[in-house]
């Protein structure tokens, strides 16, 4: 019998599978089924399994999948697997202690993508890499301060007056269009703020030139004595 700390194992183990691009529920089910014999065989250096009752364990109901992962297990070794054809003798299992350095080495952070038993890990520099990106996605493009706004807009020629608002709207919204897609360009939104406020501008004076127009439309053969 071994000496296993399940809970320094499990983790270790988690940490694999989340490393593992090949594995898939199926192999972790599979997986944590037969840990869940080798915890009940006392964590043995080695047990015999009936398949039908792994198949249960792991809900694995296709003998086709139970077969393949089992034996991708044991190629990527994380588990040996020595196949019984005979059917009153159970197959044999043997299971690695990955809570110790004395089986396998688990290292996260190894800079090979294979280790020397052939299981696949990720190196820190692409770990890395990985996180800068996804940090650099979820940043949001916004200026510094409102000088820096009011200096973009008094040398594209626009007046600090818009600039502010510009600032201050954006500011309250947390830099956000219609406050939900981030903000890629924030120049880029200040040129459509202008454009979209030139026009706006231009939609008011239209309006007043027309009523003022309406109100200059007199008709000079109105006959007063005509009740309203």
């Amino acid at each position: 019998m071994e000496s296993v700390n399940y809970i320094k194992h499990l983790n270790a183990v988690f940490l694999l599978f989340s490393k593992d691009k090949r594995l898939n529920p199926s192999h972790i089910c599979l997986y944590m089924g037969l840990f869940q014999l080798w915890n009940n065989y006392h964590f043995s250096t080695s047990f015999y399994i009936n398949r039908d009752e792994v198949m249960q364990l792991a809900k694995i109901g296709s003998k086709t999948t139970y077969h393949r992962c089992i034996k991708e297990l044991h190629h990527w070794k994380y588990l040996v697997y020595l196949p019984s054809y005979n059917p009153f003798h159970g197959s044999k299992i043997k299971m690695f202690n990955f809570g110790t350095s004395a089986e396998q080495v688990v290292d996260p952070f190894h800079t090979n993508m294979e280790t020397s038993s052939g299981l696949a890990m990720v190196s820190i520099n692409k770990h890395n890499k990985t996180k800068k990106r996804n940090i650099n996605e979820n940043k949001l493009d916004q200026p510094k301060n409102e000088k820096e706004v009011v200096d973009f807009f008094l040398k594209e020629n626009w007046t600090a007056l818009e600039a502010k608002k510009f600032y201050n709207h954006y500011e309250g919204i947390g830099w956000r269009v219609g406050g939900k897609s981030k903000i890629v360009n924030w120049q880029a939104t200040a040129r459509n703020w202008v454009l979209k406020a030139n026009e706006i501008k231009k939609e008011k004076i239209t309006f007043v030139k027309q009523k003022k127009a309406d109100n200059l439309m007199v008709d000079i053969h109105k006959k007063y004595n005509e009740p309203l």
